[in-house]
């Protein structure tokens, strides 16, 4: 490491230590103030309770022991009501020095982090200027753009009321404003933490409109105003650089109550919403807009903003190119004939309608590629537009059966809710183009994808729905996501690329084919190294095949918060990509906690999406070596994703080993926890790994505090091939390559966050102490050589900040992990005795209650 790397990084320590660890333990004292029945013995009690749990794992005491030791020497309390409703109230208290802790992390962003450092906007003209790459920016800005799309993964646990606490309370510990910040800590404590309902999916889309609101409008706004001042002759006017996606609404994969009056309902308010923001900042305007040719035009705008929002009957009477045509006036009467007065507010507006338009996000529609076939199935069955036998027919007899469509299939025909709710979606997404623009919903997803039929029987939907196809304006997403599918998706690819009809309908959509990748179900799949290694090979194979049939491709990464789903430092992920990996556009899901985590605030969300187009942009402009790796690096990774498949697949087909997860964590509670309106299985019935979803998999994982799908068979995998003599090519590898050691970095963040003592009193258990021993072993095994490589003594040593947060997180987390492992302890115990009482139930309200708690502390554990 350079002097100066090691500079900023004590740098960002210090400010760290200062702003948040400091002001952390002040604040904290604020607490005994909060409205919460016996609260300062609460305060009191739960110090101590945290160095009796600190001192009993130090003695290898179970959960179980530690809180029972505790109400003994500690309390007078003996019946076991007194005693849970403790339990509750420190849980209580936790819950809200988290979000204290978040608030101060959210407050302190802008000096632990170089706002204007390695991998921003300011850094990325330096080195355009530097190497006079001004040409070579402007080429690749015709069409390089970074599109998050936010998703309403049930990862986030706090609802919107206390996310909007969360933003005043940083804002005055920023002005260390204590009255203030006492007012809020006592609105905290009002304030419910959880749902007693389940979030419709309308209700969730609400949530995510708040952060495009109030932070995303702001931050890509600003983004696209500093690109444009800086390179002002560069960015390119027709591509915005910055897009925004959203899927609560949209995507009804797995999701029963997403129907097609739900999109409808998502894409109104997504629309509302974005009129709103653009009708305030109007207001803001003409308060400086004051002059002659300029304070009637811009009147006349804020005259049609308002009618949209609030008069029925005019919503279409106003669209993208109106506003734009409208500032652009303004704009040359104020260059013109007042000397540019306040034209950077006119611009900073331009920017986000470029940006936003008229429909804030673009709606993306998923749905599994089953249901479309038995849609089809029904379609043939019921009317005359494909062949009755389309069922038994061959894969190729059925795309020319598809291609063939010539009537408009009548849905009343159609019984089924779900089949007919499938055309129905089709229909509003007309409506939808139709109301927010083109671009306002142009996605379909096809969840599953294993053939070229997958594709081919939704833009079959399409005709059957009244689609002409030359007048098709949608985009067919197929998503690959397990190791076999990814294995394959080239061939797929190939396949649909040789379809003349296709092809066609490719080139009426600027030649580009957008493919969507998914870490998730990859890593519950095959593990760690062998998804992400396959999602590279599955990237480079479609990339050639693509070139081969001049088609444009576009990768769109279903990233989730940890490691283990594709998250962590994402950007170090594309800054990696080699030359034989498609790099036009950087897309990728934000989901859950990593919204709030890493975009929820305005300097937040501004930094890493600076991250994101500068990791793009560099790694086309200024990379000072090839990034692409060669045959031998690739065969390396291949043994080493080969070995660590073996490894997890071993653990994985172990008949016990989804069981032990469901006796060990709350994995059976997360349909429970009321903060998702997904289902956390596709389908109902007994327990599977195929049926689970990513989310509550990972996420139980990182609640047990082992973390498995973030490094198992990472370390068995070094074992083998250091066996075979290829230590020194895996330390090579390391340093030469950022996409290994990205991955590797990674793998650390997720074994940062285990703490086995929590679970060591399983160690011994007759059924599932092996399984726990695996991956105790695994786990110090992947660790010894993670340090090996790295050449240093802990784990994240390069990064003292992040690991700080991290270790006070997880003294934060620590009583709530405790009592969530003691709950568990009390219910196996009363399910043993075949006990279900009311005493059961507060034992499994523990559980959940600890949940939200230790999700929120973790900010990307699912």
């Amino acid at each position: 490491m350079n002097p100066l790397s090691s500079n900023i990084i004590g740098n960002n320590l210090l400010e760290f230590k200062n702003l948040v660890g400091i002001k952390f333990e002040m604040y904290n004292s604020l607490f005994t103030s909060l409205p919460f029945h016996r609260v300062e013995k609460t305060g009191i009690l739960l110090s101590l309770f945290l160095l009796h749990c600190e001192e009993g794992f130090r003695k290898e005491q179970s959960p179980a022991d530690i809180i029972n030791t505790f109400f003994q020497q500690y309390t007078t309390y003996r019946n076991e009501q007194e005693q849970t409703d403790l339990l509750f109230r420190f849980i209580q208290y936790a819950e809200r020095q988290v979000v204290l802790f978040d608030a101060l992390e959210d407050a302190a962003f802008s000096d632990i982090h170089d706002m204007h450092g390695i991998g921003t906007l300011k850094q990325l003209q330096s080195e355009v200027l530097q190497r006079s790459s001004q040409v070579q920016l402007s080429e690749k800005l015709k069409d390089f753009s970074v599109r998050l799309v936010l998703t309403a993964h049930p990862t986030q646990f706090y609802p919107k009321e206390v996310l909007g606490i969360i933003h005043d309370l940083a804002k005055a510990l920023v002005n260390d404003d204590t009255v203030l910040v006492n007012t809020y800590l006592e609105q905290l404590g009002k304030t419910p933490f959880f749902k007693k309902q389940k979030p419709s999916p309308y209700d969730e889309a609400l949530n995510l409109i708040w952060f495009l609101e109030n932070v995303f409008y702001q931050s890509a706004g600003q983004i696209l105003s500093t690109l444009e001042n800086q390179f002002p002759d560069v960015v390119d006017e027709k591509n915005p650089l910055i897009r925004m996606g959203f899927w609560p609404g949209g995507d009804r994969d797995g999701n029963p109550f997403v129907k097609s009056d739900t999109t409808l309902k998502v894409a109104e308010a997504l629309r509302g919403s974005i009129i709103k923001c653009y009708y305030r900042d109007v207001r803001q305007l003409k308060r400086r807009l004051t002059f002659h040719g300029v304070e009637n035009v811009l009147a006349a705008l804020e005259d049609k903003l308002y009618n949209n929002l609030f008069i029925p009957g005019f919503k279409a009477d106003l669209n993208e190119e109106e506003i734009k045509s409208t500032l652009f006036q303004i704009r040359k009467t104020l260059i013109d004939q007042h000397n540019g007065l306040f034209l950077n507010l006119v611009d900073n507006l331009l920017s986000k309608v470029k940006i936003f338009g008229l429909y804030f996000a673009s709606l993306d529609v998923r749905q599994d590629s089953s249901i479309h076939t038995r849609a089809l199935e029904v379609i043939a069955e019921k009317t005359s537009a494909l062949p009755k036998n389309y069922k038994n027919l061959s894969e190729e007899q059925k795309i020319a059966a598809l291609l063939s469509i010539n009537i408009k299939v009548d849905t009343s025909l159609i019984e089924n809710e779900l089949d007919k709710d499938t055309l129905e979606t089709i229909a509003a997404i007309r409506t939808i183009q139709k109301i927010n623009g083109p671009d306002g919903c142009h996605r379909y997803i096809i969840s599953h994808s294993t053939s070229a039929l997958d594709i081919m029987e939704v833009y079959g939907l399409f005709l059957l729905s009244g689609w002409k196809k030359e007048k098709l304006s949608m985009d067919i997403v197929p998503l690959f996501e397990t190791i076999d599918d990814l294995q394959n998706a080239g061939d797929v690819m190939k396949s649909l690329y040789k379809n003349g009809a296709y092809r066609k309908h490719l080139k009426q959509r600027n030649n580009i084919q957008t493919i969507m990748l998914g870490f998730s179900d990859g890593t519950k799949d095959g593990g760690y190294l062998m998804a992400n290694w396959s999602i590279y090979k599955a990237k480079e194979i479609m990339t050639s095949v693509s070139r081969e049939y001049d088609v444009e491709v576009v990768f769109f990464d279903g990233r989730g918060g940890p490691p283990a789903r594709g998250g962590g430092k994402t950007h170090q992920f594309y800054a990696s990509m080699g030359r034989n990996i498609a790099n036009k556009e950087i897309q990728l899901t934000i989901q859950g906690q990593t919204i709030s985590s890493n975009f929820g605030t305005i300097d937040a969300a501004q930094y890493n999406m600076e991250q994101l187009i500068h990791a793009g942009i560099s790694n086309a402009l200024f990379s000072t070596r090839d990034t692409t790796l060669t045959d031998k690096e690739e065969d390396l990774l291949q043994a080493l994703a080969n070995e660590s498949y073996e490894a997890f697949s071993i653990l994985k087909n172990n008949p016990d080993f989804l069981e032990y997860l469901n006796y060990a964590s709350p994995l059976r509670y997360y349909a429970e926890t009321n903060i998702g309106s997904r289902p956390s299985k596709r389908k109902s019935g007994k327990l599977n790994l195929n049926d689970l979803r990513a989310v509550p998999y990972v996420g139980a994982w990182s609640q047990l505090k082992q973390n498995l799908p973030g490094y198992y068979g990472v370390g068995l995998a070094f074992e083998k091939l250091e066996i075979a003599g290829k230590w020194n090519e895996i330390k090579h590898l390391y340093e030469h390559s950022l996409y290994f050691k990205t991955l590797l970095d990674n793998c650390e963040m997720a074994m940062n966050k285990c703490f086995f003592p929590l679970t060591a009193y399983l160690s011994k258990h007759p059924k599932y102490g092996t399984l726990w021993n695996m991956i105790y072993e695994e786990f110090e095994r992947t660790k010894k050589y993670l340090l090996c490589l790295t050449g240093r003594t802990e784990l994240m040593g390069d990064k003292p900040a992040d690991k700080l947060s991290i270790q006070m997180r997880q003294r934060i987390e620590l009583p709530l992990i405790t009592i969530q492992q003691y709950a568990l302890t009390r219910i196996r115990e009363m399910d043993d005795q075949a006990v279900d009482s009311s005493e059961k139930k507060i034992y499994e309200k523990l559980v959940m209650r600890c949940s939200f708690g230790i999700i929120n502390a973790e900010r990307n554990s699912a």
